[in-house]
């Protein structure tokens, strides 16, 4: 089968993808916009999930290919990591929650999915009062497993890429990053390809963010996210050290990865962070809060299958609660405040208790802006700058300067106020920060 796209153009999907893409589990994220409330600033955004995992996997096998080309694998080692990853890489959202991530706020206990041991986040709740295994929320990355475990998705791989070694568990250990029960599935002749697949599916320079940030962009209408893809693609290849592949960029190519990191980092000020859609965000945080019941995540598969956009904005009509109504009706609180810690002579908690003085309604939302989070989690390098006259391999973070210079994350705090007391907000504002 061969799909149009926006993007790449021609997507060709095999008969045994195919299969997984006609589930009902997949068919689902045809529902589900792949930018949440977007579209109430940027109104082409509209697209889906479904559209975003296809290019996604299109963009896998050129990685793919292009490192794969590097190594001695043999045709069928290379064929069955490559449909390996394709298969991860298309799989991946397939977990994902109604309008954007605010819905994990009230997804059930991971515990409730009863996901195997292997697939167990110990971080987890980490340093949260009361946080205990149980009482941890499970993750779109969570119900993503799930289904890949254990529904009609997990059927179709093991009917369908049995030929190929490919197993359920395969795939989830890829698209969760860790590895699969009964040793290594992706090693030949001593060398453990995982980290190179992984990296694929969810590290540095991944085929998720290449062709979201792509997709992302055309249909926001923004210039921020265009990088080169096609320069990338062409110099990145393998890097063998300690026995484990590892994805590696060649250095004439790394001001094109400092261009692909900083059109990452632009989209999430600009655009993830574009304060109405933070605005309605926010909102719907507070409806979930205060409507507890009225809107549910399932953590049975069956209905988390009825588990979309339109089943929520459904919840949302029929509800009598305020914030509801509010963004049923489009109309948001107004915002009044915006600044970074490098604007002088604002003070968060002063505005806020400046305006609570004055019996102001108003809420406030810091997000954070960073360059990567791979960066901040401190894990093990999923990308290498590589010298290929000598073999250098480099860490990425060690040899990009722009991790240094944005090692710390920008936080956006901004204040806003219900629209018919923007007047006396504006003054609180001119005495408190003016």
């Amino acid at each position: 089968m061969r799909i149009r796209d926006p993007i790449h153009g021609t997507i060709a999907v095999s008969d045994e993808e195919r299969a997984v893409v006609d589930t009902r589990f997949y068919q689902r994220l045809r529902g589900v916009r792949q930018l949440g409330f977007s579209d109430m600033a940027f109104p082409g955004a509209t697209h889906t999930r479904h559209a975003h995992s296809l290019g996604a996997m299109h963009v896998s096998s050129r990685v793919f290919d292009a490192v794969a080309a590097e190594t001695d694998l043999p045709e069928a080692a290379r064929a069955r990591f490559r449909a390996a990853v394709r298969l991860a890489v298309l799989c991946h959202d397939l977990g994902h929650m109604p309008l954007s991530h605010t819905s994990e706020k009230i997804a059930p206990a991971r515990s409730s999915l009863q996901l195997p041991s292997w697939l167990s986040r110990p971080e987890a709740g980490a340093g949260v009062p009361g946080a205990h295994g149980d009482a941890v929320q499970a993750s779109h990355e969570d119900y993503t497993c799930k289904i890949v475990l254990d529904s009609a998705v997990a059927e179709v791989i093991r009917s369908r890429f049995a030929p190929l070694g490919i197993s359920p568990e395969a795939v989830a250990a890829l698209i969760a990053g860790l590895s699969p029960p009964g040793g290594l599935d992706f090693a030949h002749r001593g060398v453990d390809y995982a980290p190179l697949l992984r990296a694929i599916v969810s590290g540095e320079l991944d085929a998720d963010r290449m062709d979201y940030l792509l997709r992302d962009s055309l249909f926001t209408g923004v210039n921020y996210g265009r990088y080169d893809l096609d320069w990338i693609v062409q110099n990145l290849g393998v890097a063998v050290k300690d026995g484990a592949a590892y994805l590696a960029l060649s250095r004439g190519a790394a001001f094109a990865f400092e261009d692909f990191l900083l059109s990452r980092y632009h989209m999430f000020l600009s655009v993830y962070y574009h304060h109405t859609t933070v605005n309605f965000d926010h909102m719907l945080r507070r409806y979930y809060e205060e409507a507890p019941g009225e809107f549910e995540v399932p953590s049975a598969l069956g209905p988390f299958l009825e588990c979309d956009d339109g089943a929520l904005w459904q919840a949302l009509r029929r509800s009598s609660n305020g914030w509801a109504q509010r963004i049923v009706a489009r109309r948001p609180y107004k915002l009044l405040a915006q600044f970074t810690e490098r604007d002088e002579g604002y003070d968060l908690q002063a505005l806020t208790a400046a305006l609570a003085q004055e019996h102001v309604e108003h809420f406030a939302v810091e997000s954070e802006g960073v360059l990567s989070k791979y960066f901040h989690d401190g894990g093990g390098p999923s990308l290498f700058i590589r010298d290929k006259r000598t073999g250098r391999l480099t860490e990425v973070a060690r040899y990009t300067p722009l991790y240094q210079r944005y090692s710390s994350a920008v936080r956006l705090s901004r204040i806003y106020v219900l629209p018919e007391q923007m007047a006396a907000a504006r003054g609180v504002l001119a005495r408190v920060a003016g």
